[in-house]
């Protein structure tokens, strides 16, 4: 596998959901051009593991809604100048989903075509005595905007339960008094985009 790095982005959490069990969470990102060109996002948490939800992988890895309500891997992907983006949620199960908004939070469900893709790779890893949880993810660049003489604008979160059911929310910006990653003014990662496939296009 060849692989990129392209950079490595610090999640921050919310001030208003404090999480005392994570020390840190950092995202780097990487482009990989065989087999296939994909965006690896590998997320690292450090902090007390015990005291986090973070299930194990599902027999069968599926497509499902509102991961976001336990622990969950974010990203967000647009482009300047054009209000349409996507999200890609990651689970430590392995369970995943992918949405397409033509603006922020109107989602445009009649050009998914998320059920036809097959699920995303996902590689979880964790080391207790480290206390470190590692989460990969290979987004495929066919599901990535189309970006010609355009960065991509990366919203980068996490979603972290605690053992007590709380949730913290983790992004590279918050610039709202309540957690919401959908707001263009916390996406601060910049990417140029290398060309993207057109075969799977979400």
């Amino acid at each position: 596998m060849s692989a990129r790095l392209l950079s490595t982005q610090p999640l921050v959490c919310h001030p208003a959901t404090p999480c005392a069990a994570v020390r840190g969470i950092e995202v780097a990102l990487h482009w990989q051009h065989a087999p296939e060109p994909a965006l690896l996002l590998i997320y690292v948490v450090r902090g007390a593991l015990n005291d986090l939800r973070l299930p194990g992988g599902a027999a069968a890895p599926t497509r499902t809604d509102g991961l976001w309500q336990h622990t969950c891997f974010e990203a967000f992907v647009g482009t300047e100048g054009d209000s349409a983006y996507r999200e890609f949620n990651f689970a430590p199960s392995a369970d995943w989903a992918a949405y397409l908004f033509s603006a922020e939070r109107v989602r445009d469900a009649a050009a998914e075509t998320a059920s036809s893709l097959a699920p995303p790779r996902i590689v979880t890893s964790r080391s207790r005595a480290a206390d470190v949880f590692t989460l990969g993810a290979e987004v495929p660049a066919g599901w990535l905007p189309d970006a010609v003489d355009r960065p991509w604008l990366l919203g980068l979160s996490a979603v972290i339960e605690s053992a007590d059911g709380r949730l913290s929310y983790w992004a590279l910006h918050h610039p709202a008094p309540r957690p919401d990653f959908h707001q263009r003014a916390g996406w601060a990662a910049r990417l140029t985009a290398p060309v993207a496939s057109s075969q799977n296009r979400l």
